[in-house]
Order: structure tokens, then sequence, then C-alpha cells
């Protein structure tokens, strides 16, 4: 039987570093990562939508899920995206992630193409029949276009012995409810958004991949630990702390706020952002930087 939560329960999405010139810090990040590790995180996802995974190249992601691997050294999962809406794009960046030694795959429902349920669990299907790795399913309607239904999920983790979580980002309480009543007992689901994180716990969620933990794992790891142990009362006031926290870093497209706030709030320069993502405008900065400070992210 998997181990549930399988990753742990506070999954770093975590930024990728640049240098000034644009070209990759994976040294850099690395180093992050590790550090991520003794401030909250019990696994880290690298190239994932805040790691601006999509202006990658090939060579780039075997470069950085190399180094990251290496520095954490098995002190924590390291999870790397390899999800495309090309189903044999997703092939070859599985085999790159078993070549470097990855604990597991996050792998995004297809975007732009918009298949139908058949569709969505043929291209997991074929995925998850052509790796030995884990595979976390990662379901995100606002950023692809379609919703992976729960009765798809279900299947697939029914079919599929490796397809053993999803990242739910659909934003739906109900949604990720009828997800625990479908799933197998031994699915992880993690909440895909930290400011829902209380209530997917309270439907079934075990764990949640982060944006916020970036600059702030401690209290999201307090907070579910604290609802885990029965103390829901202290959750709902950690809650509280977070939830502001968590909205400051969506008030601009992510990664554009959590990366900003990493160079600010932590040891490390996250150095410039890729094309087509850019820097906040001065007016969209005043105001980003208000809510960090409200909501005490900002001293």
């Amino acid at each position: 039987m998997n181990k549930k939560p399988y990753f742990g329960r506070l999954i770093t999405a975590m930024v990728t570093f640049f240098h000034e010139d644009g070209y990759l810090n994976a040294d850099g990040t690395a180093e992050f990562a590790s550090w991520l590790l003794d401030h909250g995180s019990d696994a880290i996802l690298v190239s994932g939508t805040s790691g601006e995974a999509p202006t990658m190249t090939y060579a780039e992601k075997e470069e950085l899920f190399t180094k990251v691997i290496a520095k954490v050294n098995g002190r924590g999962p390291v999870i790397v995206g390899t999800g495309s809406n090309n189903t044999a794009d997703v092939l070859e960046m599985n085999k790159l992630a078993e070549k470097v030694g990855a604990d597991g795959v996050l792998v995004v429902g297809p975007y732009y193409n918009k298949p139908s349920q058949e569709g969505f669990y043929r291209h997991f299907k074929t995925i998850a029949d052509q790796t030995r790795l884990p595979i976390v399913i990662y379901n995100v309607p606002g950023r692809t276009g379609s919703n992976i239904q729960p009765a798809t999920i279900a299947r697939l983790a029914r079919d599929c012995k490796n397809i053993v979580a999803i990242k739910e980002a659909a934003g739906n309480v109900a949604q990720t409810a009828e997800l625990y009543r479908l799933v197998p007992e031994d699915f992880s689901i993690y909440s895909g958004d930290d400011g829902l994180i209380l209530p997917f716990m309270s439907v079934g969620a075990v764990g949640l991949i982060s944006v916020l933990s970036n600059v702030n794992g401690q209290l999201l790891q307090d907070l579910m630990q604290s609802y885990e142990r029965g103390d829901v009362q202290r959750a709902r006031d950690l809650n509280k702390i977070m939830v502001p926290q968590a909205r400051s870093m969506f008030l601009v497209s992510n990664p554009i706020p959590i990366k900003e706030a990493v160079t600010k709030m932590t040891p490390f320069d996250a150095g410039v952002y890729r094309l087509p993502l850019c820097p906040m405008t001065d007016e969209e900065r005043e105001k980003v930087t208000r809510a960090w400070k409200e909501s005490g992210l900002l001293k």
C-alpha cells in the first residue's frame, strides 16, 4: 500500500533562478531547494508553473534536475514537471526524469488541445504504462482550459498503480469531496491552491503543493499539522494569517510576485524572468508590496 501523503505533506513548487543575462542559474536553484527543506518543505517540485517550465529547454531541464537532485541528496523527494500537451513529449521527458534519478513526475492535463475525458484517460494511461516513476496528475483548468473529472482520475488511479496522487487546482471544494469519495484509499489528494488547503483537508486532501512555501513554508506546515492533530481552532487561526499571504502572491500572474518575494524575503536572489513573463509595473509592485506588508510577510 502507498504511504499517504505519498510525497509528504508540503511540497514546494519552487521558482527557477536565472542570471541577469537570462541564462539558467542551476547551482543557485539547487542551493535554494536545499534551503526549502530546512524551512518547512517535505519535498520539492522542480520545473512546474512556478518554475517557468514552459520557457526552459530540454538541456536546461536536464542540468537543473541533475543539480537539484545532487544537492538535495535524498533529504526529501524531488518531483520534476514533465507535462506537455503532446503525449509523445511527456514520454521523452519521463525518460529524462528516470535517467537523472527523480523521485516522481508531475504531469499537467494537456492544455490548449482540450481532450475529452477519454482522451485524458488515454494520455495518462499511456504515460503511466511507459514509466516506472510515481506520477502526480496536475488538474488546473484555469491554465489548461479543461477540467479532468473526478471519475476520470479515479479510473486512472485504479488502472495505473504508479498514478499515486493529484495536484487538484480546480479551486472547487465539492469536486475535491467527490474525488475523495471515488479514488482508492491510498491515493493522495494535494491541494494546488494555498488558500484552499484548510477546506480541502476537511473533505479529504492530505497535503499541499504550494507557491507561498517558497518564502513561508513553516506556516503552511504548522497549519496542516494542527489540522491533522485535531487542533482545528489553531488551524483556523493560522489559516487567517496564511490566506492574505497566499492571495498576495496571485495579485499578478504566478510566479511573478513569488519570484520577487524570494529575492526580498530569503537569503537568495532569484534573478530575472523569461519572456513572456516580465517584472511588475510600479503600480503592480506597489499593490503587491502593500499586501505583503499588511499580511505580515514583509517587515
